[in-house]
């Protein structure tokens, strides 16, 4: 298991270059972690690190966002927290999505755990007593 550790917001970005680094052919990834673990935050960097310059926020009521890096690529970054039923993520296209071939962050996956495929990489993010972040893989 790796882990990495985020000290506060001024070297989030280099943490979330490590990570794109580290984690291979990976481009479903699925973050864990409590409400205000800080996993849209890091999304966001992933997502600059990634070459997108797009304003990145959390998708809470539409779902999913698209970003687009300066390549043109696509990231899809998903919040599940909303989703009642596993049809109602296979409504809005989860799977067309996972299987683009572009990154895929989701939060809140253990509301789509059945449907995530055996190639997602699972993320655990930790807020520790100091107030650092803690992300494992």
């Amino acid at each position: 298991m790796t882990q990495l550790k985020i000290k506060n917001l001024e070297n989030i970005q280099t943490i979330a270059n490590d990570f794109i680094r580290l984690i291979g052919n990976h481009k479903i990834i699925a973050f864990y972690g409590g409400m205000g673990a800080g996993k849209t935050t890091f999304i966001k960097s992933l997502c600059k690190s990634l070459g997108s310059n797009d304003v990145v926020v959390s998708p809470t009521f539409a779902i999913v966002n698209e970003y687009l890096t300066s390549n043109s690529d696509s990231i899809f970054h998903f919040d599940m927290y909303r989703i009642d039923k596993i049809e109602d993520a296979l409504n809005i296209g989860t799977l067309e999505y996972f299987e683009s071939g572009s990154f895929c962050f989701i939060e809140w996956p253990e509301k789509i755990e059945s449907i995530l495929p055996e190639t997602c990489l699972k993320v655990q993010i930790e807020e520790t007593d100091n107030n650092e972040r803690v992300i494992r893989f």
